[in-house]
């Protein structure tokens, strides 16, 4: 059954003037869907076959900013803010696993999209998967990046990289403790992950960290993110490593990019996939950290473009690869 998207709202059309509420880009449109529960921001730019595209922590659409003109010269390209992020609504609740997929799945029905090609980022790409595989008839094929398949074999060196990088994930999940660390004074923690999983600091330009971090400075979306850690990626990471899908087959053919210097996704820990998938491939990017979009855009929009493609068909992509 489809949801309705009840009063959608169309915050700025693609020849009316800028809305100064979000950063600008052009050609792309922006309006707000008023999802079961939720009122979730939408960022669009182009037309045709839809791509959508799901940003990871602690990051909103603006991640994209990179791709989405190059995608949107082949594709209608579909960038939400998903719960507790950009701005799109952040209740104090629904950070599960099933919500945020029922979230995803409302998105595709209110714009009334049957199948898409699919690109995620970290937290984002997680779900994404699990969007291939409870609903593998919506996603045409799927681009995920940073972020390990759900197939990965038990590893003891992975939970040693976990507790050496990934200390801030527990920290980010305390009630109270997490909430305050990302939003409040000099945003250290917050600061720290922007930069700190890059191979150079200065990726982004400060103007786009300070976008991503005043977000969390809002007490809403602060919590929203430790309730995000606590809910969904950090039981997330725990099923993949006891093992919860190696009964299941994935479908949707798949593409992975890893960057080579990403200090917790490691290449040695991403086998383990060949009898769960039908077309799969795994690609480590090299001079590159967690943040693939930021650090290489031109590799990420070569690489979808030419997968996306229909057979015998290819698409200038951007060049520099």
């Amino acid at each position: 059954m489809r949801h309705e998207a009840r009063g959608n709202d169309r915050v700025s059309g693609p020849n009316g003037e800028p809305d100064n509420t979000f950063p600008a880009l052009d050609g792309v449109r922006h309006r707000y869907l008023r999802l079961p529960g939720l009122r979730m921001h939408v960022a669009e730019a182009g037309h045709g076959e839809p791509v959508v595209l799901l940003h990871g922590f602690p990051q909103n659409w603006w991640e994209w900013r990179g791709v989405l003109p190059g995608l949107a010269a082949h594709y209608r390209v579909i960038c939400p803010d998903l719960r507790g992020a950009g701005w799109t609504d952040a209740p104090p609740t629904g950070y599960t696993r099933e919500q945020l997929l029922a979230d995803v799945v409302a998105l595709l029905d209110a714009l009334e999209l049957d199948r898409v090609c699919l690109i995620a980022h970290d937290w984002g790409a997680l779900l994404g998967y699990e969007l291939c595989l409870r609903a593998p008839h919506r996603v045409r094929k799927y681009v995920s990046l940073g972020v390990p398949h759900p197939f990965v074999r038990f590893d003891p060196r992975l939970l040693l990289t976990i507790a050496r990088h990934g200390w801030f994930e527990p920290v980010i999940a305390a009630p109270f403790l997490g909430p305050r660390l990302l939003g409040r004074g000099r945003q250290r923690l917050t600061y720290h992950l922007l930069r700190g999983f890059t191979t150079n600091r200065n990726t982004c330009s400060e103007n786009d960290i300070e976008l991503f971090a005043a977000q969390l400075r809002e007490p809403a979306r602060a919590d929203a993110a430790s309730a995000l850690y606590r809910c969904f990626i950090m039981r997330e990471a725990a099923r993949i490593m006891s093992g919860a899908y190696r009964n299941r087959r994935l479908g949707t053919p798949t593409r992975v990019l890893i960057g080579a210097e990403d200090p917790i996704v490691r290449p040695e820990f991403l086998g383990g996939f060949e009898k769960h998938t039908d077309d799969f491939g795994v690609e480590v990017v090299e001079g590159v950290s967690h943040f693939l979009v930021d650090e290489r855009p031109e590799v990420v929009l070569a690489r979808a473009l030419a997968f996306f493609a229909p057979p015998g068909r290819g698409h200038e992509a951007a060049t520099g690869t």
